[in-house]
């Protein structure tokens, strides 16, 4: 083989290696941008179902095909430079208030089984889990949202309900650490 074949062959796998970088870069910035990007939860608010430090993976695509449902875990813009995550419990319409430590929305009963936990440590503090608050109406374009460590939350009772334009996406799983992986309910 002639030297400039060779160098021919290197000069265009080289190019090649090149165009495959930068297809996989921009590939990787469209799909963080657009489709998927990690989330590190900070904190206790979300306790016992994430834990500080998880991380996981928001689907920000799935509100631009449908609108945040109750029950969803959703991460949002809280502040100029902070994401907050918790769990939507009301959305446009709705009327939400607690009574004697039961969440109500339009009047009935939710249940709330991932409460379970945090309802025995507050039992054993002789407190309710959640204060007595509302009632609430949800505007239009927006939703009520609360942590599940109701005892140590910043949410909606305190910020107000959140415009739907602040959601960043739902969380949809964990994936670290890998002993943890689970999908985020």
């Amino acid at each position: 083989m002639s030297e400039e074949v060779t160098s021919s062959r290197a000069k265009n796998e080289t190019w090649e290696w090149i165009k495959a970088l930068g297809i996989a870069i921009a590939l990787a910035f469209l799909i963080r941008t657009f489709l998927f990007a990690p989330f590190i939860v900070e904190g206790e608010s979300m306790e016992s179902t994430l834990h500080n430090n998880e991380k996981l993976v928001v689907n920000k695509a799935i509100y631009h095909l449908t609108q945040p449902k109750r029950g969803d875990i959703i991460v949002f813009h809280a502040e100029e430079s902070r994401d907050y995550i918790k769990r939507v419990i009301a959305v446009a319409g709705d009327t939400v208030e607690v009574r004697n430590d039961q969440l109500l929305v339009n009047g009935k009963p939710v249940d709330e089984p991932y409460l379970a936990k945090n309802r025995e440590e507050a039992a054993k503090l002789g407190v309710p889990l959640t204060n007595d608050f509302g009632p609430i109406q949800v505007g239009e374009g927006e939703i009520f949202v609360l942590g599940d460590n109701r005892l140590n939350s910043h949410d909606s009772r305190a910020i107000g309900p959140i415009k739907l334009d602040k959601v960043v996406g739902r969380a949809e799983f964990v994936f670290w650490p890998l002993s943890q992986f689970r999908l985020a309910r």
